[in-house]
């Protein structure tokens, strides 16, 4: 499994060549939070576009480095377009809260895991209670669930259904 967070700031490369791409500014999501690509940094001549990679045209995502096939895989979106992403969309996951159907904040998402080999779903959630929490109990992990009417992943919450504590997992600096 990998982290958004480990993602975003690697290099891109294409494969063929071994020229660099541009490296991973943001990922960008679909109404079903579903991974569509990633946003790659570097100026762009056209007001309100950034470059983009579908996630399709990922071949291999490693910790270290992405590789894409070809230059033509790098794409402009409108920004409009990129509505939910990681970081910096009009609806971004990171920090979004998580609260029960009972009404109970379990946290705020700090991370997203997802398996970059079976796809795209997101595969758990990494919940913060803040900073002090955070260093003192560690922060928590929540499995995204395989049906996913499930949960509610809306504007500004992800809603759930009522969870007791066991289902939420301590995770140290690691992977879980």
């Amino acid at each position: 499994m990998l982290k958004l967070q480990q993602i975003i700031g690697l290099p891109v490369y294409i494969a063929h060549s071994g020229a660099h791409a541009g490296k991973v500014r943001d990922v960008w999501f679909d109404e079903h939070w579903m991974l569509q690509g990633f946003v790659l940094d570097g100026w762009n001549w056209k007001p309100r576009t950034v470059c983009t990679v579908l996630w399709e045209d990922v071949l291999v995502c490693g910790a270290d480095c992405l590789f894409i096939g070809s230059k033509e895989a790098i794409g402009l979106r409108r920004l409009s377009s990129l509505q939910r992403s990681f970081l910096n969309g009009c609806v971004r996951l990171k920090d979004l809260p998580v609260v029960t159907a009972e009404g109970k904040q379990l946290g705020r998402v700090s991370d997203v895991y997802f398996n970059p080999i079976m796809g795209t779903q997101v595969v758990g959630y990494e919940l913060t209670d803040g900073f002090l929490s955070d260093l003192m109990d560690g922060r928590r992990w929540l499995r995204a669930p395989r049906d996913p009417d499930v949960f509610l992943l809306g504007e500004d919450a992800i809603v759930v259904p009522p969870l007791d504590e066991s289902a939420l997992e301590r995770v140290a600096a690691s992977d879980p």
